[in-house]
């Protein structure tokens, strides 16, 4: 019930005027590791430049340190381990997340975006 909540304000939100969205979820990306987030060993200037123009997160946690259940909790808005089955998969395993569910993507197509992924 709350991931439909949440699914909904976002739509809700994105109804009203439609930004670009650029979301990148790295692997072994620490909170420190960029400019934008007070890095000064690391010089990211087109990430900072990114970052000043949009929304930062400040205040988030992982639904898990590890990628595949991960990548379920931020497309799905769900808990992962309370599905079954759900850990590291290989890259020929079966889906996890069945077709037809609400995703985060889902929504964003509902509120007239265009959507793609790149990476994993």
């Amino acid at each position: 019930m709350i991931r439909l909540l949440t699914f909904a304000l976002l739509f809700q939100a994105l109804s009203a005027a439609t930004p670009n969205i650029v979301l990148i979820y790295a692997d072994d990306l620490g909170y420190g590791d960029l400019g934008c987030y007070g890095s000064k060993a690391i010089q990211t200037p087109h990430l900072d430049r990114l970052a000043a123009g949009g929304l930062r997160f400040t205040s988030a946690y992982a639904t898990s340190a590890t990628c595949t259940p991960s990548r379920y909790g931020l497309l799905t808005g769900n808990y992962p381990w309370r599905k079954k089955g759900n850990r590291i998969l290989a890259g020929d395993a079966p889906l996890t997340i069945e077709p037809g569910s609400i995703t985060l993507p889902s929504v964003l197509r509902k509120a007239g975006y265009r959507t793609g992924v790149v990476g994993k």
